[in-house]
C-alpha cells in the first residue's frame, strides 16, 4: 500500500524559500517507475499542478507559473522526493499535496498535505 508524508511546511515571508519533503512507502524509488507529482491547493480552488518527475526514467515537469523558482528532486535511497521554493509569493500560499503514480496507471495516491502560508 503507498503511503505518502509531506513535511516541511511553515509561514514564510515574501521572497523566502521553503524545502519541502515527501516521504514514500509501498513502493521502491530505485526499481520501480513512479511520477511524482507536487500540487498545492489554495482555499476554494482546485488542486493544480506545479511540478513532477520520474523516481527512475523519465522527464521533469513544471508549471509555468514556478518554473525558475521552484525545484523538484528525489532521493532514491530514502525513497523520498523534495520542492524547493524559492522567490515565494503570497499566491503560493496553499497546502502542498504530493502524489505518487505507477507510470502504467492512472490511478494516483496522495499524501495528506503541508501548509505553505506566504505573509508578512
Amino acid at each position: 500500500q503507498v503511503q505518502l508524508v509531506e513535511s516541511g511546511g511553515g509561514l514564510v515571508q515574501p521572497g523566502g524559500s521553503r524545502r519541502l519533503s515527501c516521504a514514500a512507502s509501498g513502493f521502491n524509488f530505485s526499481t520501480e517507475n513512479y511520477i511524482m507529482t507536487w500540487y498545492p491547493q489554495a482555499p476554494g480552488t482546485a488542486r493544480e499542478f506545479v511540478a513532477s518527475l520520474a523516481t527512475r526514467v523519465g522527464p521533469t515537469n513544471y508549471a509555468d507559473s514556478v518554473n525558475g523558482r521552484f525545484t523538484i528532486s528525489r532521493n532514491n535511497a530514502k525513497n523520498s522526493v523534495y520542492l524547493q521554493m524559492r522567490s515565494l509569493r503570497p499566491e503560493d500560499t496553499a497546502v502542498y499535496y504530493c502524489a505518487a503514480r505507477w507510470r502504467f496507471s492512472p490511478r494516483e495516491d496522495w499524501g495528506q498535505g503541508t501548509q505553505v502560508t506566504v505573509s508578512s
